[in-house]
């Protein structure tokens, strides 16, 4: 009988090829993780990753939520109306005081009247500067009488005048709407009439 330990065929192959796993294991993992390593580095230290670069021109992107949004400082202000409802009316019946339609509201304005008020004497007295006496510029009946009539250099001036006037000796006075103004500006009215009149031009303007 034989003693001792025999070493097959198939224990050989077996322990030479853990060896050689062995081998391959140490050597390609420093390599790789050498690699590795140097990749990370290179890449922190040769260039930073840009993930959103605002646009000087145009709609700005963020990458998040800025802590402030733009506002838009101001108030909105609404166009006057009022000159267009002059001209509507100026134009409506054709009269040849179209364009004048700024230059009546704002003088209406400086001395407190309706905007409306001036247009409707207007009215009332000539049909809208169709009939009043001829190179006066005197479409309201202002400083007609019988010694004589009462002109001016252009539509402007009468409309001066008679805004001032209306302010000075009417309004001032406590005479402030055509049902109280007709008394002084046309006693010979019969019944009001001239006020009636005044007031439907005035309500045509609304």
């Amino acid at each position: 009988m034989q003693t001792g330990i025999v070493v097959g065929e198939g224990n050989s192959f077996s322990f030479w090829k853990n060896v050689f796993l062995m081998i391959v294991f140490f050597t390609i993992t420093p390599i790789t993780l050498g690699i590795s390593l140097f990749s990370i580095f290179s890449l922190q230290g040769s260039h930073e990753v840009e993930i959103a670069k605002p646009s000087t021109n145009g709609v700005r992107v963020y990458a998040s939520l800025p802590s402030e949004f733009p506002t838009v400082n101001g108030l909105a202000i609404s166009s006057d109306a009022r000159p267009k409802i002059i001209k509507n009316y100026l134009e409506k019946y054709n009269s040849p005081l179209l364009g004048n339609e700024n230059y009546i509201v704002s003088r209406s304005d400086e001395v407190g009247l309706d905007f409306r008020l001036i247009t409707a004497i207007a009215q009332q007295e000539s049909n809208l500067c169709k009939i009043f006496p001829e190179e006066t510029y005197n479409c309201w009946g202002w400083g007609i009488h019988s010694k004589g009539t009462l002109g001016f250099a252009s539509y402007n001036e009468a409309i001066d005048a008679v805004t001032y006037g209306l302010k000075t000796e009417y309004i001032d006075k406590g005479l402030t709407t055509p049902d109280t103004i007709w008394k002084k500006y046309t006693p010979s009215s019969p019944d009001g009439a001239w006020a009636k009149g005044v007031n439907q031009f005035m309500s045509e303007m609304e």
